[in-house]
């Protein structure tokens, strides 16, 4: 079976320098060629103990555990290839399905073809020695091919080759080398908390955290890259509104008022962009929703919103290049990183988990109060209320997560999860037709082609009668948050008697 070792450096004339005991090496002419590693922003590849290397037009997936993959490609005019079909297209599951495949270091590789002879110049096994050599790190791959009947001479030439310094088995080893100090990218970083910290450290860590987040999306959104680097940015953004907003008094009144209005300026170029994207990336499912003959009328539409997707995204990317934003955030990043810049306020000196318990315990009897009023009859203005509490109480309990503990927070959190998926889908139903008709009713009073119009009016359609049965499933979501086990692992967690004093 095909071994793989990683060797730190240029350890290529060493290796070839030390044959094992009645073993000799002939190697071949070197290949010379650029090489570029290949994975995702957050790295599911390198998560997973996974290698994509290009050499040249050699696209090679390696792992701890399989033999290589390659197959042919074309590079192209861009940085990364378009990998449509082939072995390796086959074998790259588990990729996020919404994520771009990006550079990661790019150089040059040199490959020597080694012939692995006994003392009767018979091949006992074949080697490519792979010397990767970019600006972040260099490092050597080198993979072996035992011929049948010689696994033992295979195993000395691996145990060999283990010997090196800074050795490795399997295709992880080459991250650290590649790329030395560089972690995958996280989109929620868990913020640790201990129970005593002050609550108003608890926050200004939280808001940190979030930040580095929005930040290290800036350069995908400019570059348009994947939807994600937006969606992640967005989330850090919102996750830093809600601290501002759920935190009560842990900054003074007058620091708080100030940065939520930062922060939701930061905010709003974003939205349409976003909101956009949202309708493309759903386009299969706004056609199903739809008889085959309205479909014509269904590709203008998508048509009309892709134009203003990527007119709107250059505005966003030019807005993120520009002096005005980048002295902004590098303003907010000076004060979020000085210990005075956010200083405690009436309840900023609170301990960590008292604090915690009563926020979390307030927040659930209000979306409890509220979810029990839901029936036929509510508006649609109460059921996005109760949306946007059950969106409280979830940050809320993803921020204090670390002070509790884990199998009884997943209890209650999941029940969570389940309601707001539908009040989720509930509020998108109610907004994609107020979104959809806009398309029918243009602000510059153009004319709207007969095919968009019948398309759009059966779609209003669908999305009103999808989200009449949402709401009737709300009732039944609920039942299952509220029922009494939840309810008593919420009052064991969360409810202070005491708290009803202060």
């Amino acid at each position: 079976m095909t071994s793989l070792i990683v060797i730190a450096g240029k350890a290529a004339p060493l290796v070839l320098a030390r044959p094992c005991e009645g073993l000799r090496f002939a190697v071949g002419g070197a290949l010379r060629r650029d090489f570029a590693l290949y994975d995702c922003f957050d790295q599911p590849l390198r998560r997973s103990g996974r290698v994509l290397l290009r050499t040249g037009r050699d696209l090679i997936l390696l792992s701890d555990d399989v033999a290589p993959i390659s197959q042919k490609v074309d590079p192209g005019r861009g940085s990364v290839p378009a990998i449509a079909s082939g072995a390796v297209c086959d074998a790259l599951t588990g990729l996020p399905p919404l994520r771009a495949l990006m550079v990661q270091c790019a150089g040059r590789a040199e490959t020597l073809s080694v012939a692995v002879l006994d003392d009767m110049e018979k091949t006992c096994l074949r080697m490519q020695v792979i010397t990767l050599s970019a600006q972040s790190g260099t490092a050597t791959l080198v993979l072996t091919e035992p011929m049948r009947g010689y696994d033992r001479a295979h195993q000395r030439v691996v145990d060999a080759l283990l010997d090196f310094e800074g050795a490795s088995r399997g295709a992880t080893g080459l991250w650290p080398l590649l790329l030395p100090g560089v972690q995958p990218y996280q989109s929620k970083p868990e913020v640790p908390i201990t129970a005593d910290e002050p609550a108003h450290r608890v926050a200004a860590d939280l808001i940190r955290s979030s930040m580095s987040v929005s930040r290290q999306n800036e350069a995908g959104i400019i570059e348009d890259i994947d939807t994600e680097f937006l969606h992640d940015y967005r989330i850090g953004l919102r996750r830093i509104r809600s601290v501002l907003s759920l935190f009560r008094d842990v900054f003074p009144p007058e620091e708080t008022d100030e940065l939520q209005r930062e922060f939701s300026e930061l905010m709003a170029p974003t939205g349409r962009v976003r909101d956009l994207d949202v309708y493309l990336l759903g386009k299969p499912g706004f056609f199903a929703l739809v008889p085959e003959a309205l479909h014509p009328g269904l590709d203008l539409l998508f048509a009309r919103m892709k134009t203003e997707r990527d007119v709107a995204q250059r505005a966003l990317a030019r807005h993120l290049r520009s002096d005005r934003y980048t002295a902004r955030v590098a303003a907010l990043d000076a004060r979020l990183t000085d210990p005075s810049g956010l200083p405690p306020g009436p309840e900023g000196d609170r301990a960590a988990l008292p604090y915690a318990q009563a926020l979390i315990w307030t927040r659930y009897r209000k979306v409890c109060k509220l979810a029990r009023r839901i029936d036929a009859d509510t508006s649609d203005d109460d059921v996005h209320r109760l949306r946007i509490h059950c969106k409280k109480l979830r940050y809320l309990m993803e921020f204090f997560g670390p002070l509790f503990p884990k199998k009884k927070f997943r209890k209650i959190l999941r029940p969570l999860k389940g309601l707001q998926d539908i009040l989720g889908l509930f509020n998108d139903y109610s907004v994609q037709q107020l979104e959809l008709s806009r398309y029918l009713h243009p602000d510059d009073g153009a004319p709207v082609e007969t095919d968009m119009a019948a398309a759009v009016g059966a779609l209003l359609a669908t999305l009103s009668r999808l989200q009449a049965g949402e709401r009737t499933r709300v009732v039944a979501s609920f039942a299952d948050f509220d029922n009494r086990a939840v309810r008593a692992v919420f009052e064991e967690l969360f409810h202070q008697p005491e708290e009803a004093g202060r």
